[in-house]
Order: C-alpha cells, then sequence, then structure tokens
C-alpha cells in the first residue's frame, strides 16, 4: 500500500494521497489550500490514477482544492450529507471565527458518504464511518490497518467543538465508537499534526482518560 501525507496551505492541514500499489488507482484525501499541484506531482511519481477525492468533512482548510483537483482529474468528490452545505459558505462553517471571504471551487460530481459504505478504488477498499461532534457530516475512513481520522482525534488532543453544528458529547462518543473499537496497532493519520496510533491514544491521551469525568473535562477546558 501507498500513502503519503503533506500539510499544505495556512492552516497547515495534512492532505493523503492512498494507493494499493504502484501504478494503481488511488484516492486523495481532504485536498487542502494549494495542493492540486502537489497531487498531480506525487500522483505522477508513483504512477497512480486518480479515482476519487474523499472529504472527512466540510472545513475549509479539507476541501480547500477539492474542485480542482477533481477537475483536473474527471473524477468525483465524495462527502456526507451533513457537511454539505459548508462547502457552499467556507467562512459561515467557522462560525464566531469570523474567517470570511473564502472563494472554493465545489466539485462538480459531489457524492454522498454514508456510514457503513464500503467503497473500493483500484483495489483500495475503504469502510466509512459518520463520527459527527466537530462537525454534523464528519466521518473517517478505513483501510489496511490505518483510520485517516479528520479533525476528529490527533495526537494527544481531539477537534473542536466550538463550530457550528459540534458536539464535545458527540465528538467523544464518535471517538469510543469508532476509533477505540480499532486494534492498538492501527495507524491514525489525521487532519493536522504527526501520526500516531489507536493504542498510544488510549493510554496518554488526556482528552480520551477524562472521558466520562465531567471533572477531568472541567480541568481541560471543556
Amino acid at each position: 500500500m501507498i500513502v503519503e501525507g503533506h500539510a499544505v496551505g495556512v492552516f497547515a492541514s495534512n492532505t493523503y494521497i492512498a494507493g494499493a500499489r504502484e501504478g494503481g488507482g488511488a484516492v486523495v484525501i481532504d485536498p487542502g489550500q494549494d495542493a492540486e499541484g502537489l497531487v498531480a506531482d506525487r500522483l505522477a511519481a508513483s504512477g497512480l490514477t486518480l479515482e476519487a477525492v474523499l472529504l472527512t468533512h466540510g472545513h475549509v482548510d479539507h476541501v480547500w482544492s477539492a474542485g480542482k483537483v477533481c477537475e483536473e482529474a474527471g473524477v468525483p468528490a465524495y462527502i456526507h450529507p451533513g457537511d454539505r452545505p459548508f462547502l457552499d459558505d467556507p467562512g459561515a462553517a467557522l462560525g464566531a471565527m469570523g474567517l470570511g471571504g473564502f472563494e472554493i471551487e465545489v466539485p462538480a460530481d459531489l457524492r454522498d458518504l454514508a456510514g457503513g459504505d464500503r467503497l473500493s478504488f483500484g483495489g483500495l477498499q475503504v469502510e466509512v464511518r459518520h463520527t459527527p461532534g466537530h462537525t454534523p457530516g464528519h466521518c473517517v475512513f478505513l483501510t489496511d490497518g490505518i483510520v485517516f481520522s479528520g479533525d476528529l482525534i490527533f495526537q494527544g488532543s481531539i477537534g473542536r467543538t466550538d463550530f457550528p453544528g459540534g458536539s464535545l458529547e458527540q465528538l467523544l462518543e464518535s471517538i469510543r465508537r469508532a476509533v477505540l473499537s480499532l486494534d492498538d496497532e492501527t495507524a491514525i493519520l489525521s487532519g493536522h499534526g504527526p501520526e500516531t496510533t489507536v493504542g498510544a491514544e488510549r493510554r496518554s491521551n488526556p482528552f480520551v482518560l477524562a472521558d466520562g469525568r465531567p471533572d477531568r473535562l472541567r480541568l481541560l477546558g471543556l
């Protein structure tokens, strides 16, 4: 399996390229700001043919280049319908941060994701798990011992829940159900920051350890 991650744009969001084998089909997960040139170069270097763009959620730092990548390769993008409205007004999706003026190209062929979907792209098998909390339509993608976690969980941290549609209760439940149910050796490739594993976060992530303890959550500012 081929997996590459690259931090892109002013938000340093991770864009991932994944394929089952060299010369085969591939997906791009969360193409961030100005990712289109990087994606094209890395696909060519690995002899991969892009088959789809997968979006963990609709925040602008994760969808910024989705339209351009899809247009150049002639492929669809997939997103949960709960986050589809965020593509129409990327600044409003960030709520009180007051960031506006974003103009992104929405993919022409935009398809729905649902929890439980099993997708196949050039031999790469992808399981979709719906994980609301950071956003209503947030999803994670599982394949071959890896979970692409978007902004659900990071090394030593969790996703924000103060954006429109966010919910701490839902986010913690999503982590329990969709991530902590996986083997400890499963790699977590998140939307920001370095790689980690399920076992490492189970043992040391302060937000995971505090889950179910309101006193401890308050100490963490939640």
